[in-house]
């Protein structure tokens, strides 16, 4: 018989397995039923500790009564006695029953229970022998019965597409999954008090638009029935935020949800955690400084230092970060100087010597020095940027938003941040000329014609509000998904969303 064929067999065979157990819980629960004691009837238990507090806190709880509950995990319990584990969102308790304390019904009872069943326990706190924090029960509920068995301990859930799937059922048991999201939440946390403690305002602003401008991405599309018009879900939060600017809140940031259609991989999602802030007065210097010491700062408190361990690489946050510019990068890694490139027949040439087809976006007759830079920088220079780097001044034709450098109107004030060949962040020294802002505009509305399907939309009413006058500004937007894979050694941006986007089963 072929391996595949034996696999099968040994799927069915797991499958009928699976639903026997099934079956068996499904049919205790109809008997507890029948006694009239269906747990899913209970609204309410009166848990008066947690797991954390019950070990952190032994000094002060023992011998003493306490309620607990929390999900069990392990039994063994034989004969007249024996010990338990339940877990709750911060750890695991062990239990000890005795049919001295509960009775004989009662721990004939705990011994029907399964895996995942969610108990309250009523007893006192004390330790055994070998000194692991225990509760000597006096009495149990069963709050709620599991009806589907947990993946078995020695095998786990490891199946990657199963544990996004079944994320519920992942976080249950790999600890180690739960840590990660629990760090989610608190690197999250860390970087609205970074920003709150500078003066800057969180605000929220429109998901729903009818212009998706602010990036160089692909939207979605849904229909408003009421309006009978079309929307956009955003791709960025950005001419809303600097609207803000123009309004005089001077500072302000804006975390949540961003939406591309674009690809799926271990680095993107269709939808992710953005964080985009704005600072009037200020310049993209004023932003590389804001970043590096805002990353620093997280890492510091969550891992006590600034460095981590990323998938093998040593990463080291500590500001200052290395500054070159995108010519410079060029230069070093590729071997070409662009500021000896004086027109686009020149820079195409270049593109074909370096084979830079699958890096441009649109037809070689079409693309301006400026695109071939680019596009020679994520070939020969974005590899090689693995401890964190700004790389500064990018072509004015691939940042439309950006204020243009003095010395040189071909490039513009803009960086973006990389961390192990990733792109982390990006910031301008905004535009705020309202005529140049929208020549851009219709630059890029060319651009759309020629194909571009990323290209940026017209939007009046932000040109509109340049009219009115915004203060120079500095900008920068911050992947919140691929900082929280950093800080937690996580391989796919999967394994720190808590339920990523995944093509439904058939």
């Amino acid at each position: 018989m072929a391996n595949d064929e034996l696999n099968q067999v040994e799927l069915e065979k797991l499958e009928h397995e699976y639903n026997e157990l099934m079956q068996q819980r499904i049919q205790k629960l109809e008997e507890l039923k029948e006694k009239g004691q269906d747990p899913f009837e209970i609204v309410k238990y009166g848990r008066t500790h947690s797991s954390r507090d019950v070990n952190d806190k032994y000094e002060e709880l023992e011998g003493k009564d306490v309620n607990v509950a929390g999900r069990l995990m392990s039994k063994r319990v034989h004969g007249k006695a024996g010990f338990s584990d339940i877990h709750d969102r911060e750890g695991k308790l062990q239990l000890y029953v005795k049919i001295d304390d509960v009775g004989e019904e009662k721990l004939k009872f705990f011994k029907t229970l399964d895996l995942g069943d969610i108990i309250g326990v009523e007893g006192t706190v004390f330790k055994t022998k070998t000194g692991e924090v225990t509760i000597h029960v006096k009495d149990f509920t069963l709050l709620t019965k599991s009806l589907r068995p947990l993946p078995e301990k020695w095998h786990g859930l490891k199946d990657p597409d199963l544990r996004y799937r079944q994320r519920y059922v992942d976080l249950i048991v790999n600890p180690e999954v739960k840590d990660t999201f629990l760090k989610r939440t608190q690197i999250i946390k860390l970087i609205r008090k970074f920003l709150d403690e500078r003066d800057y305002i969180e605000v929220e602003t429109p998901i729903l638009s009818t212009i998706a401008s602010g990036a160089a991405a692909r939207p979605f599309v849904t229909h408003s029935n009421a309006l009978d018009i079309d929307f956009h879900l955003r791709i960025a939060t950005e001419l809303y935020l600097k609207r803000l600017i123009v309004g005089g809140f001077e500072r302000v940031y804006e975390m949540g949800k961003d939406f591309r259609n674009e690809g799926i991989d271990i680095r993107h999602n269709p939808e992710f955690t953005m964080i985009e802030l704005y600072q009037a007065y200020a310049d993209y210097n004023d932003m590389m400084e804001l970043i590096e010491n805002m990353i620093a700062y997280v890492c510091k408190e969550i891992h006590g230092t600034t460095k981590v361990n990323y998938q093998g690489t040593e990463i080291d946050f500590a500001p200052p970060w290395r500054r070159i510019t995108m010519k410079e990068a060029v230069k070093e890694y590729a071997g070409v100087d662009f500021n000896e490139i004086k027109t686009d027949e020149e820079a195409r040439e270049v593109a074909v010597r370096l084979k830079l087809h699958d890096e441009l976006k649109k037809k070689l007759s079409d693309c301006s020095k400026g695109d071939i830079l680019n596009a020679a920088f994520e070939a020969y220079g974005e590899k090689h940027f693995i401890q964190p780097t700004f790389l500064m001044d990018y072509p004015i034709e691939i940042s439309p938003l950006t204020k243009k450098k003095k010395d040189d109107p071909t490039m513009t004030e803009r960086f973006e941040a990389f961390v192990y060949a990733r792109e982390i962040g990006n910031a301008y020294s905004e535009l705020n000329d309202p005529i140049d802002q929208k020549e851009r505009f219709l630059q890029q509305a060319k651009e759309a014609e020629l194909g571009d399907d990323e290209a940026y939309a017209m939007d009046d009413d932000f040109v509109n509000s340049l009219e009115i006058g915004m203060p120079p500004t500095g900008g920068l937007g911050i992947g919140i998904d691929r900082i929280v894979m950093f800080l937690t050694n996580a391989y796919s941006i999967r394994d720190v969303l808590l339920f990523p986007t995944m093509k439904p089963l058939k």
